[in-house]
């Protein structure tokens, strides 16, 4: 109980010191405040940055935890079963083990109208899941959905390059693309993916949809063999992906063998991909951080030595160089409390508006990350420990005042 009282006695010394010598400790906190605004707001850079980049891993390899499902072959290299069977199994097996997300993807040289031949137009196959596990972007329009599947015209979404070389047209006045081979036909365009220039075209198309296109017994417009993905909780992906192996091989027989593997980021045992962000993130942070502890230690300073006459009236009527000590540093702990405070707020308001989620967006940023709550607690604490530790040298040079100094000052 004694303890409480003494440290609620320190703390209100603390708030009247600070009351009464407020231009000074203003003059303090200021460095302070935009140090602690700047530690908060590099780190919520940071997360930013780090989205950033693992949505760029994530449009390439997929989002953890992404399986992928190889069909087996022979050693001659031939497939053991054809893609619809496999297809099948693949669809009955994930949806045993309630698995949302899957795709398939297949490569494709499809031929258009109007499309110069030095655009190299590549084509996708796949399944509508597609585009949220590998976070394709859509700049205008719409990804697939499932009821494209039943639509009377093939749906296609196509790339920034070669929806420029189309002349951009409308996406919402249905637009379509002649398609020649691998059949005649006309695809409406419903949506356009971010990337790509004048000499990378690209279209998606359903999977089935597609294969619908190619003429009986002809394979001559797919490139490659099928690849299968599924997208599933990362806490359960190893033990998911050997029971899938396991179930796969042995609904196909003949000694088939199943592989089924992560492909995503997060997966590889290598170096951590955010490591340089998070070293320079952490380093401008505390570069500021010091600078701003640097002048709170200097006007402290100051401010104890313009002091010293109090001090030692003081010390004169009983106070203890327990109690001075612990008054001059709550002093600066206060102050920086309030300063972390300011520069928290500060840095939300700044971070947390629609103008600055808006330009992320524009930026190709898909899932603008909230505050870090961390950063905020983080900051508050540096804010309290810098002026624990900025109030430590002023304190023991306060101690140190003796009654006979009130006199000479």
């Amino acid at each position: 109980m004694k303890a409480i009282t003494t440290l609620c006695g320190i703390l209100v010394e603390a708030w009247s010191e600070f009351r009464v010598y407020r231009a000074r400790v203003l003059m303090s906190i200021v460095g302070v405040a935009v140090a602690i605004m700047a530690l908060t707001a590099i780190a919520a850079i940071s997360a930013v940055a780090q989205q950033g980049v693992v949505e760029g891993l994530e449009r390439g390899q997929g989002r953890p935890a992404m399986l992928n499902i190889s069909p087996p072959y022979s050693n001659d290299g031939q497939q053991l079963v054809s893609d619809d069977t496999f297809s099948a199994q693949v669809r009955d097996e994930l949806a045993r083990y309630k698995v949302r997300y899957w795709s398939r993807q297949g490569f494709a040289q499809p031929v258009a109208r109007g499309v110069p031949v030095d655009a190299n137009l590549n084509g996708q196959t796949v399944d509508p899941d597609y585009g949220v596990m590998f976070r394709t972007r859509i700049v205008s329009g719409s990804w697939f959905s499932s009821g494209d599947a039943d639509r009377l015209v093939p749906a296609v979404v196509i790339n920034e390059g070669l929806w420029r070389l189309l002349g951009s047209p409308d996406v919402r006045t249905h637009p379509v693309l002649h398609l020649i081979s691998p059949s005649s036909v006309d695809a409406v365009i419903i949506g356009v993916a971010a990337g790509g220039d004048e000499h990378s075209a690209q279209l998606w198309m359903l999977f089935d949809a597609y294969q619908a296109l190619v003429p009986p017994g002809s394979a001559a417009n797919v490139s490659g063999s099928t690849q299968y993905f599924a997208w599933v909780p990362e806490p359960i992906s190893a033990q998911l992906s050997d029971r899938l192996a396991s179930d796969l091989s042995h609904a196909i027989g003949n000694g088939g063998t199943v592989q089924v593997n992560r492909q995503d980021y997060a997966s590889f045992d290598g170096p951590d991909p955010l490591l340089f962000l998070k070293i320079v993130g952490g380093a401008a942070a505390g570069l500021i951080l010091l600078l701003g502890a640097l002048g709170l230690l200097n006007i402290s300073m100051v401010t104890v030595r313009a002091r010293i006459r109090e001090i030692g009236i003081r010390r004169s009527f009983g106070a203890t160089a327990g109690r001075v000590f612990a008054g001059v540093m709550m002093e600066s702990v206060v102050a920086t409390a309030v300063a972390g405070v300011i520069g928290v707020m500060v840095a939300i308001l700044a971070l947390e508006n629609p103008i600055v989620a808006g330009f992320l967006h524009q930026q190709g940023l898909q899932d603008v990350p909230a505050f870090p709550l961390s950063a905020a607690a983080f900051g508050m604490l540096v804010a309290i420990g810098v002026g624990a530790l900025a109030g430590v040298l002023p304190a023991m040079v306060a101690i140190r005042v003796r009654p006979i100094d009130a006199i000479r000052f």
